[in-house]
């Protein structure tokens, strides 16, 4: 986890040139493209709804990747795409992803009463707390589930989405051989068709922003920034600021405090 907290830092200070480009809706191409794919039913927090929605540029690559996974007997989910700051920011202060790290750094550590600096820095780590590193607020990244063809079982990757623990990170050792390999195969399909997997979560992968820039060492500027858009018409525009805080770190501190009150009343 330490680890994506440098990774999350590098990226404050990578380049992105953003191309504008529009968001279209991954339902609509999966229907028309006559691809098998599902999508989340649940809310991404309270009764907000997911939006299924990914830069134009990334419709074909993405329906290509799934198109593969029915070829190998496997649909692909999508679990989450696009968000607004806003279900960003429900997200980020959500209690029980605050209750799921504050868990993690106590087994981390030892301790049932960790430093919450390292508890803020986890949480940086899963949540994005700034639109610079906010993949989702881009429109170019998704977080998926595989399922078999047949069975609609969840292909084994050592835990579900939304899991969070030491289990998270692409390369857990503490999953089994077969769950690794399930991972990499799907990574290989994925990163075929030009998206690339995020270290931390195994479950995230992103196309043409910094994070994917980076890890594929193009050495290009990412041409997907932080992004609000038009529901009407599914224009966007570029977020001014993208290195202004989502939260307030007070804000974040009372959560972590919440988090720690209710884990000594367990």
């Amino acid at each position: 986890m330490e680890q994506g907290h440098r990774f999350m830092e590098r990226m404050m200070d990578y380049p992105v040139r953003e191309s504008r480009q529009p968001l279209a809706s991954i339902e609509d191409a999966a229907r028309s493209m006559g691809v098998e794919m599902e999508f989340s039913a649940s809310p991404i927090v309270d009764d907000t709804p997911r939006i299924f929605d990914i830069r134009e540029g990334l419709i074909e690559p993405l329906i290509a990747a799934a198109r593969e996974m029915n070829s190998r007997g496997w649909v692909l989910k999508i679990e989450d795409s696009f968000r607004t700051a806003e279900m960003q920011r429900k997200l980020a202060r959500k209690a029980s992803i605050f209750d799921l790290i504050l868990r993690k750094v106590e087994w981390e550590t030892g301790n049932l009463h960790p430093d919450p600096a390292l508890v803020m820095r986890r949480a940086s780590t899963l949540v994005a707390q700034y639109p610079k590193v906010a993949g989702h607020m881009s429109g170019c990244a998704i977080d998926i589930s595989v399922l078999d063809r047949d069975t609609r079982t969840e292909v084994n990757r050592g835990g579900p989405y939304l899991e969070m623990s030491e289990l998270t990170p692409m390369a857990s050792p503490f999953v089994s051989p077969q769950a690794l390999a399930n991972r990499a195969l799907i990574t290989v399909v994925m990163e075929k068709h030009g998206f690339m997997a995020y270290p931390s979560e195994f479950w995230h992968y992103s196309q043409g922003d910094a994070f994917a820039e980076y890890l594929d060492c193009t050495g290009r500027p990412g041409r997907y920034a932080a992004v609000t858009r038009t529901p009407r018409d599914r224009s966007i525009e570029p977020v001014a600021d993208l290195a202004a805080p989502l939260h307030a770190p007070e804000d974040i501190r009372r959560e972590i405090d919440a988090a720690n009150a209710r884990a000594r009343g367990r």
